[in-house]
This record gives structure tokens, sequence and C-alpha cells, in this order.
């Protein structure tokens, strides 16, 4: 069996994201979301391919990662691939040494699927859990409620709203009109909604991103931010509502997201939304090289 290594050119990308959408599957823990690579998508094209990883096994695309930072991999895993040895050990071997263009040198962190046997085989080199995360779950097959404010779907006239939404949202945000239309541009957005929250007097107060992987497939929120100016009022429940809801009408057969255990208000939030959190997830964290 052979296993390569390989950073996709622009144009093996439309490859690498009908992997991804083949990967999401009912009951499977929550992993890395063809969403995750649209939502990175606002960097352009080029930078996209260039931060992602393809492992191939005997010619076919039996891993992908992300690196969503410098210091962080993204990584899934094919589920008919997960307790594969040697495909475990090859990948952690690559992201073990610096040389190999994954992780630099120095403190770095691993997502990977808890259902993988790659979570064991870091473990036993030395890798540690790092901090945990709570994924959150909603079900799709009934109606979703009403979220109780009014919601738009952002085209051109609502693109400038929602990006100084995102900025309000998250401290230190540079996301702009310029990203937007370059996220909008990736082949993932195809699949994709942006909604903008009003509240009664016309006040733009929140926003989410949804990603579809396909009809009967899990959907992905990234992101959900509530205007610093707007909390407290029940905005983030609202926009969480209909991010489902939305969901829903593209065929998505449930709604997935996910944020830090410690981040007990976004918790809340997406519990009051109607998601369940699932059993928490930990990265793996190690520092490499010298």
């Amino acid at each position: 069996m052979e296993i390569a290594l390989e950073e996709p050119r622009v144009d093996g990308m439309n490859e690498v994201l009908e992997a991804l959408r083949e990967w999401q599957v009912e009951g499977a823990p929550m992993q890395l979301h063809p969403g995750d690579i649209g939502w990175f998508w606002q960097t352009g094209a080029e930078a996209t391919a260039s931060a992602v990883r393809v492992w191939r096994r005997d010619g076919r695309i039996a891993a992908v990662g992300l690196l969503d930072g410098p210091d962080l991999v993204r990584l899934t895993i094919d589920p008919d691939a997960r307790q594969d040895a040697d495909l475990a050990d090859r990948v952690a071997e690559d992201l073990a040494e610096p040389e190999r263009g994954v992780l630099p040198r120095g403190s770095v962190y691993v997502e990977a699927p808890m259902d993988a046997l790659l979570q064991d085989v870091m473990l036993g080199a030395g890798w540690k859990t790092d901090e945990p995360w709570t994924p959150l779950r909603r079900d799709l097959a009934e109606p979703v409620e009403d979220p109780g404010v009014r919601v738009e779907v952002v085209g051109p006239e609502l693109v400038a709203t929602r990006a100084a939404v995102q900025r309000a949202a998250f401290e230190g945000s540079k996301f702009s009109d310029e990203r937007w239309h370059a996220m909008a541009a990736g082949p993932q957005y195809s699949d994709a909604r942006c909604l903008v929250a009003f509240d009664d007097r016309d006040d733009a107060v929140a926003m989410v991103t949804v990603w579809s992987a396909g009809p009967g497939r899990p959907g992905l929120l990234e992101p959900m931010g509530v205007h610093r100016d707007h909390r407290g009022h029940g905005h983030g429940k609202a926009i969480t509502v209909a991010a489902a809801a939305e969901l829903r009408r593209m065929g998505a057969s449930s709604a997935v997201v996910g944020t830090p255990s410690s981040n007990t208000g976004a918790v809340a939030t997406y519990e009051a939304g109607g998601f369940r959190p699932l059993p928490a997830t930990r990265d793996l964290s190690r520092v490499i090289g010298s």
C-alpha cells in the first residue's frame, strides 16, 4: 500500500471538497467539514489550497488536513480508513516532522477524529490532550420553529452589513466585504448561506454562515456571532434557530457546531437554540523540533 502526502493545487480542491462531503455521516464524531474550507476561502483560492494537506492511499484521498493557523492542523480521515494502522503511522510521522511541510517547529496542535486510531498512535508518541471542545448537534428531521426575528439571506446588498456584524461580534476580526466576496466565489459557497438577523428597530444584531455537505448529511454553522452592542436579548438563540431552519431547507439531516467548552455562554446559546451537546473532544498538542 502506497501512502503519499501532497499539497493540492487550486484545480484539485474540488476533489478534496467532494471527499469531505462524502465523509460527513450521521453518528460520526464531529470532524473537519467542507464548510471549514469554504470559510477559509475568504483568504483566496491560492492561500486556501496552500493551507490544505492531503494523504492519498493507493491514489485515493484517505485524509485531509487544513492548516487553520500557523500552529494548528484540523484533520479528518476517510471513515473506512480510521483504523488503518499504516495510514495512522504515516500521518503521525508527517505531523511530527517539520521538514515534511505540515506543522512547524515549536508548540503545535492537531484536531483529529476521536474515533480514529491516529489518536492512540499520537498519544503513544508523546502528544498530550489539550483543552476540551463541546460539539453540539440539532436533528433536522422535524420542522424548525420560527426564530422570532426578521432574518435575511445575504446577497450583494447586505454584504457590508453582514461584514460589519462579524467585526462587531468578534474582537480583532478583519472580516470585510472583500473577504466575503472571496469566500462567496469559492466552490463550496454554492452549498452555503449567510444570514443576518434584525431586531424590531431594524438594527442588524446577529449573523451566521451555514454550510451544507449535501442532502441527508450534517450541515455546519461557521461562524455565528452577535453584535457586541446587542447581546443579552436572545439574538444568539434566534440566529441559531434560523441557521437550523435554513440548513433543513437545504436538505441537511442535522446541524452541527463546535465551541470551546470553557465558553459556557456559547454552549448555553446553542442549547437554547435546540442543539444538544455531544461528548467533548480534545485537540492534541506537542512541542516538536528544536
